[in-house]
């Protein structure tokens, strides 16, 4: 099964920078839809996200915002598997 996550983050941000690389090494064990939005690309997300960056969504409920672990990640994805 694969789970869609959603990715708000911005560019230059060493956090956003974390999250994706941890996002790319669980998405060589389990497969991840994953989609990433910068938060500064309209006022209504920079309003929404723009503080709390990077928030990661999975199956679409807000699951972390600024750090996420692997083992932390893969735990949240078997829950919603079950």
């Amino acid at each position: 099964m694969s789970h869609r996550l959603i990715l708000y983050s911005r560019i230059d941000c060493c956090l956003c920078e974390e999250m994706k690389a941890t996002l790319r090494e669980m998405a060589k064990k389990i497969p991840l839809d994953l989609e990433e939005i910068d938060v500064d690309g309209t006022r209504e997300l920079q309003e929404k996200y723009g503080a709390e960056v990077p928030v990661l969504f999975v199956d679409g409920r807000k699951a972390f915002k600024y750090r996420v672990t692997a083992k932390e990640l893969e735990k949240r994805l078997k829950e919603t598997s079950t």
